[in-house]
């Protein structure tokens, strides 16, 4: 079984705030919702996972395996989309994606299927061979989604991923994420709380580089007496303001 896990982690930037404070959090296999306000650490902790950045202190491993100590251990197993993703404007989608795939030591002609594939997914097969210099933000959104999944990953974190695409998009997305989970661990974090009620079996609600609570959607309802996700989020997140005043 895949074990994703995180202990007693910490992050300091100089001149800033705590970005991570002591947090901890185990997942296995299924979407965990990662929600917080801005500031809250929330990318912070995904960059550390996907192994871009490094922990002041604590530890992360991936099935046992210390990923700051050996990060290839998850990125060989590791779809990442961060919420600035950069692109080549003079490359097609195409052409993007087989560089990318080249870069990861993906076989050419297990790519070239993998990229045919991904390119219906995310619905882009038509815009397939435009420069993504003509692509709009949701497409260049559904691109990096597409990115994310080449090497089939084990291990998927999204960060904003629905940011730009429109109503029908958000919900092919949802469907996507939903398809995914089944056999990964799939991380979250959106502002958009009725994406991650809509995809998420576990929510971890988070703050001030702290873990505030996690469970189910209908525990944390439960558990703070809200009639929604999204009035159960508030209501952790205002407690814990008003426990630092």
């Amino acid at each position: 079984m895949l074990t994703l896990a995180v202990s007693d982690l910490r992050k300091d930037y100089p001149r800033k705030p705590r970005a991570l404070d002591g947090l901890s959090i185990t997942l296995g296999p299924g979407v965990l919702g990662l929600l917080g306000p801005n500031g809250a650490g929330k990318s912070t902790l995904m960059r550390i996972l996907a192994t871009v950045a490094k922990p002041t202190s604590g530890s992360a491993t991936w099935n046992g395996t210390d990923i700051v100590e050996h990060p290839n251990a998850i990125r060989e197993v590791l779809g990442y989309l961060p919420q600035d993703f950069g692109v080549y404007p003079n490359l097609s989608a195409v052409e993007f994606l087989e560089y990318l795939a080249a870069v990861r030591g993906i076989p050419a002609a297990t790519a070239r299927k993998r990229i045919d594939d991904l390119l219906v997914l995310v619905n882009l097969v038509e815009a397939r061979k435009r420069p993504l210099s003509g692509y709009s933000g949701g497409m260049r959104q559904r691109l990096g989604i597409a990115q994310a999944l080449l090497n089939d990953p084990r291990l998927l974190i999204v960060d904003e991923p629905t940011v730009g695409l429109d109503p029908e998009e958000r919900v092919r997305f949802r469907m996507l994420l939903t398809e995914l989970s089944g056999e990964r661990i799939v991380i979250l974090s959106t502002h958009i709380v009725s994406d991650v009620e809509a995809v998420a079996t576990d929510i971890a609600i988070v703050s001030a580089g702290r873990l505030l609570a996690r469970g189910t959607p209908d525990s944390l309802m439960k558990s703070s007496g809200a009639g929604s996700v999204e009035d159960a989020y508030l209501h952790f997140v205002k407690a814990a303001r008003g426990a630092a005043a």
